[in-house]
């Protein structure tokens, strides 16, 4: 009985079946007796973008989630996302990840390039493809290829996997993909079981990370609500505006959270007694205090007619 987990992720892009690749497998695994785990993940939502897909599978309950950072095995379809940062291929592969890439280069040469410890295979690229519709079956020849190298999942459950992900495509569709994942998992013969399911992890050996003491702080200084700085304490950004806010303090209710919290350069600010002061000489005019003002108590008035560098209260 197989112990530990299976880690899988599969790399591709847009239009080359990783999710459908994923799915399949999860359904291999199921089918074998396997809790499974899988699910895509997409960069740009565009054909030939990017994506990734993963699975997990175990004979005892999954309670991981999320991305896969330590795979036991990296598929990848497209062998020039290898050197895409982006991609994230190589993201915690280690000398015990199986890496297999869908390509015309040999190992030696990827093992070179990379300089990897770890076991480095190859699922031989068509060169020249008869046709370009052969492009979305890199998925079906993926999935093919890790079944066979984790070695816990035969040919026939391979196969109704397939049958089963794909039974509402059209009869040819279907049967295409039995062929490009069934070759695939025959020329990863030499090298079945070849990927080892890694351990689960047990609550009891769980390291707590080295956590960072923040000082508490005055709420005043921690709060959301941030009257001080200013953006532009050295220029005097006043300068910028055509139409400035002016107060009328006979009908303001002195709320100030309001109109100090939503002014984007803190050029407000607040007395004791809730009574806010417009800075003139950094308020650039944005009217976001106009706005926002409940009683509607802050005017907008053009430059030209303002006589009066402040306003007082009265």
């Amino acid at each position: 009985m197989t112990v530990g987990m299976f880690r899988i992720r599969f790399h591709g892009r847009g239009g080359q079946g990783m999710k459908t690749a994923s799915r399949i497998l999860g359904t291999a695994f199921f089918r074998a007796g396997f809790e499974v785990q899988d699910a895509p993940r997409y960069g740009a939502e565009r054909r030939g973008a990017p994506m990734f897909a993963y699975v997990r599978a175990a004979r005892t309950p999954i309670n991981e989630r999320g991305v896969i950072s330590n795979p036991d095995l990296v598929v990848v379809a497209d062998d020039t996302l290898v050197a895409v940062p982006a991609a994230a291929v190589l993201v915690g592969v280690d000398e015990r990840t199986v890496l297999l890439i869908n390509s015309i280069e040999d190992s030696r040469r990827w093992r070179e390039r990379l300089n990897l410890s770890g076991p480095v295979l190859i699922l031989p690229a068509r060169v020249e493809p008869s046709e370009a519709a052969e492009v979305g079956y890199a998925g079906a020849g993926c999935c093919g290829a890790a079944a066979r190298l984790v070695g816990v999942i035969s040919c026939a459950v391979l196969e109704a996997a397939v049958r089963e992900e794909l039974a509402s495509s059209p009869e040819a569709l279907v049967e295409a993909n039995v062929h490009y994942a069934l070759h695939a998992y025959r020329q990863m013969e030499a090298v079945s079981a070849s990927v080892a399911p890694g351990k689960v992890p047990n609550a009891a050996d769980y390291i707590e990370p080295d956590w960072v003491e923040l000082p508490f702080e005055d709420a005043r200084l921690a709060a959301p609500a941030i009257h001080a700085a200013l953006t532009s304490e050295k220029v005097p950004t006043g300068l910028w505006r055509t139409v400035r806010p002016v107060i009328d303090y006979a009908r303001c209710n002195r709320c100030w959270w309001v109109c100090s919290t939503f002014c984007p350069d803190g050029a407000i600010a607040v007395d004791a007694d809730g009574t806010p002061r417009i800075d003139y000489d950094h308020c650039k005019g944005c009217l976001v205090c106009v706005a926002q003002c409940p009683p509607h108590a802050i005017e907008a008035v053009p430059e030209h007619k303002v006589r009066a560098p402040t306003e007082t209260p009265s």
